[in-house]
């Protein structure tokens, strides 16, 4: 098999579960998590200038030698793992975060151009990835840009005609009953208190979102109802658009053989 994979899905989903799975099986692939430097995801990540970079060395001045270390020069871009760098101080991270291109950040033509030049540049295979087709894209296109349904279908059409050539799958997690799994997380991604911490970061982020602001957000429902549609949303672009490209699984809820035997793996 020489393909590049794509596990998606919606969070609590078992994405992260499945990666590991596979990473294990399929040993030989170049295995990229929500927050690594790739070739595709700049999830977690800033995306600075050669100037707007020196601004970030000369204000935190002690972290340079770990700034550069997850550094990595793309064209005339530097993409810095910010998040993968230990620092005292909040602060770093919210001036990192200011540089990273998603949730409206940039302007959507430029988002664009960004998405659709990375994935053309793509130039490898035996990659697997977490996260990197949906998730951070769809949800700027859903929130930020507050684009329609028909739009984001397109959009992906576009990334198809591009990915389509590089040999892809697409694996995704479906999740059946939304309003249990986000309840089941909630619990799960809590400190050692009982402390929800995943939960309360996700709802003021839709809420604060564009769409979340005129769709008044407010409670727990409403990141249900959110979930409902991006999970249908992405459903149907695995449907009309990935087609024979993708594998839809029901999450957790699968055997490993069979995932891959799906994709050509056994």
């Amino acid at each position: 098999m020489n393909k590049n994979i794509f596990i998606e899905g919606i969070p609590g989903s078992g994405k992260s579960t499945l990666l590991i799975k596979l990473s294990k099986a399929l040993s030989e692939y170049t295995v990229y998590h929500e927050g690594d430097i790739s070739p595709v995801e700049l999830a977690w990540c800033s995306y600075m200038t050669e100037d707007k970079l020196q601004e970030a060395i000369a204000k935190f001045p002690d972290l340079e030698s770990e700034i550069m270390a997850k550094t990595q020069k793309e064209g005339d871009y530097y993409i810095t793992a910010y998040t993968q760098i230990m620092a005292e101080r909040r602060e770093f991270y919210e001036y990192m975060e200011r540089y990273e291109i998603y949730n409206g950040r940039v302007d959507f033509d430029t988002f664009h151009e960004i998405v659709r030049r990375r994935y053309k540049a793509l130039s490898t295979r035996k990659n697997l990835f977490e996260c990197s087709l949906f998730q951070n894209t769809i949800e700027s296109m859903m929130l930020f840009y507050e684009m329609s349904d028909e739009e984001i279908i397109a959009f992906y059409s576009e990334v198809y005609d591009i990915l389509k050539e590089k040999g892809i799958s697409v694996i995704y997690l479906e999740t059946p009953d939304i309003r249990e799994s986000i309840s089941l997380i909630k619990k799960e991604r809590s400190d050692d208190e009982g402390n929800e911490m995943w939960y309360p970061l996700m709802l003021g982020f839709l809420r604060e979102s564009p769409y979340g602001k005129e769709h008044n957000y407010q409670d727990f429902d409403d990141m249900v109802a959110h979930f409902e549609r991006r999970q249908t949303l992405e459903h149907r672009i695995m449907k009309e658009v990935f087609g024979d490209d993708c594998i839809i699984l029901s999450a957790k809820d699968y055997r490993l053989e069979e995932v891959l035997e799906t994709i050509g793996a056994s």
